[in-house]
């Protein structure tokens, strides 16, 4: 079927190629097009509507949207972005009381509207998102992979069935959502290395209370900081746990003969050093 805009759209690109018109007479049609954002048909479209007519000529008689034209033409992208019909959009502009500064502010305040709609809707495919990436993550067979044989995945049900409905464990599984493989790998050295160092000080005879087992054990407390708040008196009590379970007992004392005992003692005088009674401490 022949193009009814075809000799139209010819002659606007013969126009274009000659470069008819300047800045100061106005832009044509092709030009108008490319800046607004919009085809060519669609200027024409609204130029057939009456909507947005260009006001000018050039000496051979093509059209030039001028300054004016181009004002009304980014009236017209912005009520058709907020989803106006083509005839409504006409009447708010030719209405013969128009105020130009008081539609600007309402086209401002419409898409200040649809602007916080767009992004409690992007707020919420990211959400989406980050459940979907959840799926992708380490499973705890997979966490214990990574981590070694010295790990149990039953802990973590465990942990679930104990602490699942606390703000900390909700913050460690978030933070644990986001981990890869790589970060698991670093979670992984990071533990071999503060308890080598740990050994290495139980047997040179470091004192609990010392500044170098002060250092120790605020490491520690880091270790655990990066899954949730870890404060002296939570460090307290989960350390009660080394020496009173005896799969902890166990995990550090096959690193060094007494670790566990000596790693909680290290804590309990690290806390009282910064206030903290450990026989009264309380989860807080």
């Amino acid at each position: 079927m022949p193009d009814a805009h075809a000799p139209r759209a010819r002659r606007e690109s013969a126009e274009d190629e000659t470069h008819l018109g300047d800045a100061e007479a106005g832009l044509t049609v092709g030009r108008t097009a490319e800046l607004v954002g919009v085809s060519v048909r669609t200027l024409h479209h609204w130029d057939a509507l009456g909507l947005v007519c260009p006001s000018a000529r050039t000496w051979a008689g093509y059209r030039l949207y001028g300054r004016a034209d181009i004002a009304r033409l980014q009236q017209v992208l912005v009520y058709r972005e907020l989803g106006m019909s083509l005839e409504r959009i006409g009447d708010l502009l030719d209405a013969p009381e128009a105020d130009v500064a008081e539609q600007l502010r309402s086209q401002h305040d419409l898409l200040a509207d649809r602007i916080a709609r767009l992004q409690a809707m992007k707020s919420a495919v990211e959400q989406m998102m980050e459940v979907e990436d959840m799926d992708k993550n380490l499973t705890p067979e997979q966490q214990a992979e990574v981590l070694g044989t010295d790990w149990n995945p039953e802990w973590h049900r465990e942990a679930e069935q104990r602490w699942g409905d606390t703000e900390e464990w909700a913050r460690s599984e978030a933070r644990k959502a986001q981990m890869d493989r790589s970060d698991w790998d670093r979670v992984k050295q990071d533990a071999e290395a503060l308890e080598a160092d740990l050994a290495a000080a139980k047997r040179r005879g470091v004192a609990p209370g010392s500044a170098e087992a002060n250092a120790l054990a605020q490491r520690h407390r880091e270790s655990i900081g990066q899954w949730f708040e870890a404060t002296h008196a939570k460090h307290v009590l989960i350390a009660r746990g080394y020496t009173e379970d005896p799969r902890f007992r166990e995990h550090y004392d096959s690193r060094e003969a007494g670790l566990a005992a000596w790693l909680r003692e290290v804590i309990e005088a690290d806390a009282r050093a910064n206030g903290v009674d450990p026989e009264t401490a309380e989860w807080e």
